[in-house]
C-alpha cells in the first residue's frame, strides 16, 4: 500500500467526524492511499475539525449562515474546495442539502455515507424509522452523490441485525462500528481505481454493478 499513488481526498463535516478519523486513522497507518488535504466544516466549532488539526490537517469553516441563499453558498465552497485540487470529496456528516450545480461539478468524485439500507429512509432519523417499521436489518450505504436526497447510485452496504430490546441509540452504535469500516473500504476502491461512475452506473472491477456490493462478502 505504502507505494501506491495517493489520492487527494477533502472531507466535508458538520458534526463530531468519527467517520473522518477512521479515515484518518487509515491514512495515517499507510492502509488507504489517500492525503487528506482539507477538512471543512459549515458548522463552525465542529469537532470533526479539532480531529483535523491533530491529523496535522487544515481544518476549516465556512458557516452556511453567512451566506444569504444556498447557491451562493456552494459557490463560496467549490471555491474553497477547489483550492486544495481533491480527485475525491467525501461528505462525512455534511448535514446539507446540495444542488445540482454543487453535484454536477464533482460528478463521479463526490461520496457519501448514509446510516440506512438505501433506497429504504433515506433522510433524518434513520435508526428511529427503522425500529419502527420492524425491520429486523439495518445498516449503512456509501452512494455517490447526485441532487436527489440520499438517491445516488449504490456502491457498497453494510448490514447489521436488528435485535430485540434494541433502541435507536444502540442500533445507531452498532451501524456505526459498520460505518468505520464501510467508508475506508469505498474510499480505497476509489484510489485504486477499482471504482468509477459512469453516467448513473456504478462499475467496479472494470464490470458494471446490478446491484450494491455488499461488505461481508467483498474485500
Amino acid at each position: 500500500m505504502s507505494g501506491a499513488r495517493k489520492i487527494r481526498l477533502v472531507v466535508l463535516i458538520s458534526g463530531r467526524g468519527s467517520n473522518l478519523q477512521a479515515i484518518l486513522d487509515q491514512a495515517a497507518r499507510g492502509e488507504l492511499p489517500v492525503e487528506v488535504a482539507a477538512v471543512i466544516s459549515n458548522r463552525p466549532g465542529a469537532h470533526g475539525l479539532e480531529r483535523a488539526r491533530q491529523a496535522g490537517v487544515p481544518a476549516l469553516e465556512l458557516d452556511h449562515k453567512n451566506f444569504p441563499d444556498r447557491l451562493t453558498f456552494e459557490a463560496a465552497l467549490i471555491e474553497l474546495i477547489d483550492r486544495y485540487r481533491p480527485d475525491l470529496v467525501a461528505l462525512a456528516g455534511f448535514m446539507r442539502l446540495l444542488t445540482a450545480g454543487f453535484t454536477d461539478h464533482y460528478q463521479g468524485r463526490l461520496l457519501n455515507i448514509h446510516p440506512s439500507l438505501l433506497p429504504r429512509f433515506r433522510g433524518l432519523h434513520t435508526h428511529e424509522r427503522a425500529l419502527a417499521a420492524g425491520e429486523t436489518e439495518h445498516g449503512a450505504s456509501i452512494h455517490f452523490v447526485t441532487a436527489e436526497l440520499d438517491g445516488g447510485p449504490i456502491i457498497v452496504q453494510a448490514r447489521v441485525p436488528v435485535l430485540p430490546g434494541d433502541d435507536p441509540d444502540t442500533l445507531a452504535g452498532r451501524v456505526l462500528e459498520q460505518e468505520h469500516r464501510l467508508y475506508p473500504l469505498a474510499i480505497r476502491w476509489f484510489a485504486e481505481g477499482r471504482l468509477r461512475l459512469d453516467g448513473e452506473r456504478v462499475w467496479f472491477d472494470g464490470k458494471p454493478l446490478a446491484e450494491p456490493l455488499q461488505m461481508a462478502s467483498c474485500g
